[in-house]
C-alpha cells in the first residue's frame, strides 16, 4: 500500500476506536433521536388537525410527562407499601422459622440435635453477606446518580432535536457525498417510518399484557394488582427478558398472603408469556415491523453483550433501524448493483470475443476503406 491508504488506513482505525470508547454516549443520543421521533410524528398528526408547530409539540411534550408521571405515581406508592410490608413480615417469618425448627428438635433423638442448626447460626454465616450487600449500598446511590443524569441528558437532546428536527437532519445528511444525500434523505424517511411503527406495536403489546395481568392478578386477590399489571405492560418492552424480570415482585408481594398465590401467580404470568409470544406480538410486529424472532433474539444478545443494560432496552429500535440501513444501503445500493454491474462486464467480454462480432468487423473494414477511396474521388 502506499502512504495515502496506510492514512486511510490508520484514520479508519482510530475513528473505530474512538467511536468505542464513547459508545455509551452514542446510545443515549440514539434513545433520544428515537424518543424524538416518536413525539415529532405525535406533532405532525396535531399539525394535521390544525394546530401551529409550537403548540403541537408543546402538546406532545405534555402528553410524554404525563405518562411518565402516571407511571411512577402508579408503581411507587403500591411498591414502597409492600415494600414495608415485606420488612416488617420477614422478622416474623424468622420468628415462626426459629419456633418450628426448636420444636423439631425437640422431636428428634438427642444424637440428631447437634446437626440441626437454628436460626441464630444460619444469621451468623450470613452475616458477611450482608455486610457486602450493605457495603456495596454507596455504588448503588452512586449508580442511581449516574442513571438519573443520563435520563436528564436524554430528556435534554430530545427537546434540542424536537425543536428543529430539519435542521439536525440536514446536518446528518452532509456528511455523504452530494450524490447520494437524497438517497440517504429517503433511507431516513424509511426508519422514521419503521421506529413510529415499532412504537405503535410496542404500545399495543404493552396495553394488552398490562390488561390481561390486572384482570388476572385481581381475580386471584393479590395486592397492587394496577401497579404490577403497569410494571408487566412496560417490562414488555425488553422481550424475552422484561416478562420474566416482571413475575419478580409480584411473586414477591403475593407471597405475604399466601405461598399458594405465588405459585398462581407464576402460572398465570407463564400463560400471558405464551399468549404474547404466540399471538399478540406475530400479529402486531408483522405489521408494524418485520422482524424475525430468531433475529430479535440475537440482537438483544448482541447489544447487552457489547452495551449492557441500555443496549438491551434499546435493542430492538437499533435492531429496526440496522435492517433499514443494511437492506437499503449494503443490499440494495452494493450489492444488487455490483451483480447488475458484473453481468453486464461479463456480457460485454462475451459479445467482444465473439467470432461473429470479429468477422463482421473485418466485413465492414473494407466497405469503409471503399466509402474512403469514394470519398477522396468526389473530391
Amino acid at each position: 500500500m502506499n502512504l495515502g491508504q496506510w492514512i486511510g488506513l490508520i484514520a479508519i482505525v482510530l475513528s473505530l476506536y474512538i467511536l468505542w470508547q464513547i459508545k455509551e454516549v452514542l446510545l443515549l443520543m440514539f434513545a433520544a433521536v428515537v424518543l424524538a421521533t416518536t413525539l415529532n410524528r405525535l406533532a405532525r398528526r396535531f399539525q394535521r388537525a390544525g394546530l401551529k408547530r409550537g403548540f403541537a409539540v408543546f402538546l406532545s411534550v405534555i402528553i410524554f410527562f404525563a405518562i411518565v408521571i402516571g407511571f411512577f405515581w402508579l408503581i411507587v406508592p403500591p411498591f414502597a407499601q409492600q415494600f414495608h410490608e415485606l420488612t416488617d413480615r420477614v422478622p416474623l417469618g424468622f420468628k415462626r422459622f426459629n419456633t418450628w425448627v426448636n420444636e423439631f428438635r425437640t422431636r428428634l433423638p438427642p444424637q440428631l440435635v447437634p446437626y440441626i442448626p437454628d436460626i441464630n447460626s444460619l444469621i451468623q454465616q450470613a452475616q458477611p453477606f450482608i455486610n457486602r450487600v450493605l457495603g456495596s449500598s454507596f455504588a448503588f446511590v452512586s449508580g442511581s446518580l449516574e442513571v438519573v443524569l443520563k435520563v436528564l441528558l436524554v430528556l435534554v437532546l430530545t427537546g434540542m432535536l424536537l425543536v428543529d428536527p430539519l435542521a439536525y437532519q440536514r446536518v446528518f445528511i452532509r456528511l455523504f457525498p452530494s450524490f447520494y444525500r437524497r438517497r440517504v434523505e429517503g433511507i431516513l424517511d424509511k426508519c422514521e417510518v419503521s421506529l413510529e411503527g415499532w412504537v405503535t406495536g410496542a404500545l399495543i403489546a404493552m396495553g394488552v399484557v398490562g390488561l390481561m395481568s390486572v384482570v388476572g392478578l385481581s381475580i386471584l386477590g393479590v395486592k397492587a394488582a394496577l401497579a404490577l399489571a403497569v410494571l408487566a405492560g412496560f417490562l414488555n418492552l425488553i422481550p424475552n427478558i422484561g416478562p420474566t424480570l416482571s413475575v419478580v415482585p409480584a411473586m414477591a408481594i403475593a407471597l405475604l398472603d399466601d405461598p399458594w398465590k405465588a405459585v398462581a401467580v407464576l402460572i398465570l404470568y407463564f400463560i400471558i408469556q405464551q399468549v404474547e409470544s404466540s399471538f399478540i406480538t406475530p400479529v402486531v410486529m408483522a405489521q408494524q415491523v418485520s422482524l424475525l424472532p430468531a433475529v430479535t433474539l440475537i440482537s438483544q444478545l448482541f447489544f447487552v453483550t457489547f452495551f449492557g443494560f441500555l443496549g438491551l432496552f434499546l435493542a430492538l429500535p437499533l435492531t429496526v433501524v440496522a435492517k433499514i440501513w443494511v437492506q437499503e444501503v449494503l443490499i440494495k445500493d452494493v450489492l444488487d448493483e455490483w451483480n447488475d454491474n458484473h453481468a453486464q462486464e461479463t456480457e460485454l467480454v462475451i459479445v467482444s470475443h465473439s467470432p461473429g462480432v470479429d468477422e463482421k468487423w473485418s466485413d465492414d473494414k473494407p466497405a469503409n476503406n471503399l466509402n474512403d477511396d469514394a470519398l477522396s474521388q468526389e473530391d
